[in-house]
């Protein structure tokens, strides 16, 4: 007779992996919307996956602390929605840290290919890390830095 007391069987383990990939898949996809929407200056897309009080630190604050949609919406209005270049953005190497069953954290480089003004090719690199959390079963951002490049194409 054996003394050992197993406290979950090894059966619900590929369950398990496979829910966590699942969630990790997700937050990657919700990811790659926020930035689609960024590229193609459509804020109210980007409103929709932002929580009201999205903070933020990023180069155009300046080291500052940026709180709620009004700083990107200027971003959106006056340079954004006026490219009509193509911009075409790579998240390299993403890591997905599942915080709960409702929060997740990701990290990941970002390149983002654009022309410039003058035909040239480019590319544009940043660092960046967002917090993600889940309410009535949809995933909103609630912070991210992003250190390195603007997400504005210089010219």
């Amino acid at each position: 007779m054996s003394d050992f007391v197993y406290l979950h069987s090894d059966l619900h383990l590929p369950e398990i992996q496979s829910t966590t990939i699942t969630r990790k898949q997700e937050i990657i996809k919700v990811t790659e919307q926020l930035i689609e929407s960024i590229n193609n200056g459509d804020f109210e897309a980007y409103a929709k996956i932002c929580d009201p009080g999205l903070t933020s630190f990023e180069p155009e604050a300046l080291g500052n602390l940026v709180e709620g949609h009004d700083f990107h919406r200027f971003y959106f209005e006056n340079a954004l929605s006026k490219g009509n270049k193509p911009v075409h953005t790579i998240l390299l190497n993403p890591h997905v840290h599942l915080i709960g069953e409702n929060a997740a954290c990701i990290a990941y480089i970002r390149l983002t290919q654009y022309m410039d003004s003058s035909g040239m090719p480019r590319t544009m690199q940043s660092e960046e890390t967002r917090v993600w959390h889940r309410r009535d079963g949809k995933w909103q951002n609630i912070h991210f830095h992003r250190s390195g490049s603007p997400s504005i194409p210089s010219q």
